[in-house]
């Protein structure tokens, strides 16, 4: 039996895969962020049963239309087809927002929706041409979202403390190896769709945005291609804060004097280019300003992003060796100006230097991107991944450890370590989220004795 499979097995028997009847909750930018990584897959069914492939996803449209352009399908394995894509969370909204009268929709070779209503809708262009429909569902992808449970203990406590402590590290070694596995296939996933360097680039965006801001940071890097950013040269900070929508501070006076240079500096390079990225700007209500740590503001993880850009063949070369303390030096050298000494653009400078990415974000990056892809061609590595030590925990692990542990030193124990943090995470998501019985129909703690 391959490490972690055991977990794998269990996760298979009792885990029920959900299927979410209606994306209402979830804002469009997601859906075409979760569409435009792979998460759906790219092989489909249209709704009349020809089978659809995703030659190109494309790349996000800078003008009004649909919402990808340059892609390319291939309908029943027939030549392939170029033109745009255009996602919609229900199949009426292409009749409710004037498609079928817009040219600018006349060359899109397949409509995505999710929802629909009663009766079957259609898409057509203004030529009444009929386009291919494909319809999602949130179940299709791996991960859908689910609701946070109550920080209380469940009814794990009791097993977990009654299993030996050799056998309570065995459950969570294999669950953080079958979440690694995931991760990895996920990436890779993407790796296949974008390449290589864009796999990199939005998975390190991704996790610079923190939970909070995972999807606007993400949504940056599909929006803004890491090609098109080592391209433009000493723009890329610049296109990177016009189009997270933080230049739009016309009036610099209230701005001491460090800041005001900063920001024209910024503004001076986005003018020119501000017409041709402006509606690709992500909306302000996606991001989380409130509720951060000082040196987690967003604007601050968009000069660690530039900096990324502008090292990439260094972080390429990182990746390759995937060597912890290389990744953190490297971090720890990563320089900018202004933000070296600002928490946001209105605090007052700080006394000493603070790092663009810090420890924690380190160690996610590791846990979440240069390990997952390193043990996905060299399994071996796992002994060199579980020593790596957790520099903080986060509120969803100290949940999940007290769900599964209560107030058991053990878990203390177990949390210095990343390894046995996503092991736990992986546990805690799979079952203690997706249990809407209050842990009173879980399947997970009579499963434990069995281990």
């Amino acid at each position: 039996m391959t490490a972690g499979s055991r977990y794998e097995q269990l996760r298979s028997r009792i885990v029920a895969r959900e299927s979410s009847g209606s994306v209402a909750e979830m804002p469009e930018h997601e859906l075409q962020s979760l569409w435009f990584s792979g998460a759906f897959g790219r092989e489909f069914k249209t709704t009349d049963g020809r089978s659809v492939r995703i030659v190109q996803f494309g790349i996000w449209n800078h003008e009004a239309g649909p919402d990808f352009a340059e892609a390319a399908v291939s309908v029943d394995g027939g030549p392939v087809e170029r033109g745009h894509i255009e996602l919609d969370p229900d199949a009426r909204d292409w009749e409710r927002h004037g498609h079928a009268t817009n040219p600018a929709y006349d060359h899109v070779v397949l409509h995505v929706f999710f929802d629909r209503g009663e009766a079957e809708a259609f898409a057509r262009t203004s030529g009444h041409r009929l386009i291919p429909q494909v319809r999602l569902s949130i179940a299709m992808v791996d991960d859908p979202p689910v609701p946070q449970p109550e920080a209380k203990p469940g009814r794990c406590v009791g097993p977990l403390r009654n299993l030996p402590e050799s056998k309570v590290r065995d459950v969570l070694r294999d669950a953080a190896l079958f979440r690694m596995r995931r991760k990895g296939a996920a990436l890779l996933r993407i790796e296949e769709i974008h390449g290589a360097d864009e796999m990199l680039f939005q998975a390190l965006s991704g996790t610079l945005g923190y939970k909070s801001n995972k999807l606007p940071f993400t949504l940056l890097a599909q929006r803004l291609p890491l090609k098109l950013l080592r391209s433009v040269q000493g723009d890329a900070p610049a296109l990177l804060f016009g189009v997270a929508g933080f230049l739009d501070q016309k009036d610099l006076a209230p701005f001491d004097s460090p800041t005001r240079v900063y920001l024209r500096g910024l503004w001076e390079r986005w003018w020119p280019r501000r017409a041709e990225f402006e509606r690709l700007t992500i909306p302000r209500p996606l991001w989380k300003m409130s509720g951060q740590r000082p040196m987690n503001h967003p604007q601050r993880r968009l000069a660690a992003l530039a900096q990324l850009v502008a090292h990439w063949p260094r972080i390429r070369a990182l990746r390759a060796a995937c060597v912890s303390d290389a990744i953190a030096d490297f971090c720890a050298e990563l320089r900018d100006d202004y933000w070296d000494f600002h928490y946001t653009v209105t605090s007052k400078p700080a006394a000493k230097r603070m790092a663009l990415i810090g420890e924690t974000r380190v160690t996610e990056m590791l846990a979440n991107v240069f390990f997952p892809l390193a043990l996905a061609v060299s399994p071996e590595r796992w002994d060199e991944f579980s020593r790596l030590p957790a520099s903080l925990t986060n509120a969803r692990v100290e949940i999940a450890a007290l769900r599964l542990f209560g107030d058991s030193p053990l878990a203390g124990e177990l949390l210095k370590r990343t390894a046995f943090q996503q092991g736990l995470l992986q546990v805690y998501e799979d079952f203690c989220q997706r249990d809407a019985s209050d842990c009173q129909r879980c399947l997970f703690p009579e499963q434990l004795s069995n281990w």
